[in-house]
This record gives structure tokens, sequence and C-alpha cells, in this order.
């Protein structure tokens, strides 16, 4: 998988983490189905500007991993992508052996295509005590077409208002299908 390069800007008056809103499709129309990678550092994450809940990285290898939250929020986007072509979007996570709350809290992935598309959610349960790395997807709905390029994406749980910690997430993508 390819990594997306781009410059984070994160601004310390805020407890959120602000990720890149510059991300750029690397897809042509020629291009094969290898997913884009996109690393935690350059998504935007509610509360993770504060150490107390998330473990941030430095690097674009390292994952994010969730200490601590009532309200779960991680969202991104990518412009230039084809708005004729269909695009799955997930998020890579697992869980650590000491991770809680999430008994019968379902975690939901989003993505629209364009500012005032429509939302495709999924809904996924998992299970805390495998703590094997999975993906977390959605395709997107080309219904009705659009001239807007940009996808927007996100993972949350905000509904249930449970304290959730341990989960990991190591890099979201987005592939284009042909």
């Amino acid at each position: 998988m390819a990594a997306a390069a781009v410059p984070t800007t994160n601004n310390n008056t805020t407890p959120h983490h602000v990720g890149s809103s510059s991300i750029t499709s690397f897809y042509t129309d020629n291009d094969k189905k290898e997913p884009m990678r996109i690393p935690p550092k350059h998504l935007n994450i509610v509360w993770g500007g504060d150490s107390r809940y998330w473990k941030l990285p430095d690097d674009e290898e390292s994952s994010a991993e969730l200490k601590q939250v009532c309200w779960l929020e991680v969202t991104g986007s990518v412009k230039d992508t084809h708005a004729d072509r269909q695009y799955e979007v997930g998020f890579h996570v697992s869980f650590t052996p000491d991770a809680f709350g999430w008994g019968g809290s379902p975690l939901y992935i989003m993505v629209k295509r364009g500012k005032d598309g429509k939302s495709v959610w999924k809904k996924k349960l998992l299970n805390p005590d495998q703590t094997k790395e999975c993906d977390i997807t959605v395709n997107t709905n080309t219904n009705p077409p659009t001239n807007d390029t940009k996808l927007y994406f996100g993972l949350y749980e905000v509904w249930s208002g449970k304290w959730k910690g341990g989960l990991k997430i190591h890099h979201a993508f987005i592939r284009q299908f042909l």
C-alpha cells in the first residue's frame, strides 16, 4: 500500500488532533487496485490532542492508540478522486489485550462523496477479546452522481455514552474499483 505524504497541521489551542485536509488521491485512469494508505497522523481525531485520551504516532508507520474516550470520532478526506468511480474506504484496526467498554457497542464507518453528498453508513460489531488486526470497510454509493471529487469518511462510536479504550488504528485506506 502506498502512503499518503502530506503535512500535518495541528493547533495546540484545541484538544483535538487535526490531520491533513490536503490529501490528494494518487489514482489515475490506468491505476491498479492498490489501496491508498492514510497514516493515523493524517486523520482528524476528536480528543486526539490530549494525551490522557489518545497516544498518537510521531511517524508514518505507527498506529494511534485509544486510551479512553466516551466519544470516538476519527475522520478524514481525500480530494481529486474520480467522480464516476466507486471506492472502498476502510480502517485497519486491532484491540490491545486490555481493551474495555466495547461489549455491545458497535463501530460505525461512514463515507460520502462531496460535502453535500449522501452518507453511506455501515455498522460493525467487533470482539475486543480478538486482538488480531482487521479491516472495517464501506463502499461509496454512486447515486446520485456528482461532480464533487472529494471523499469524506469516518469511524465513530458516539451513541452509547460508554467509556471505552484499547482500540488501535493502524491506518485508513481507500481502494478504487476499476
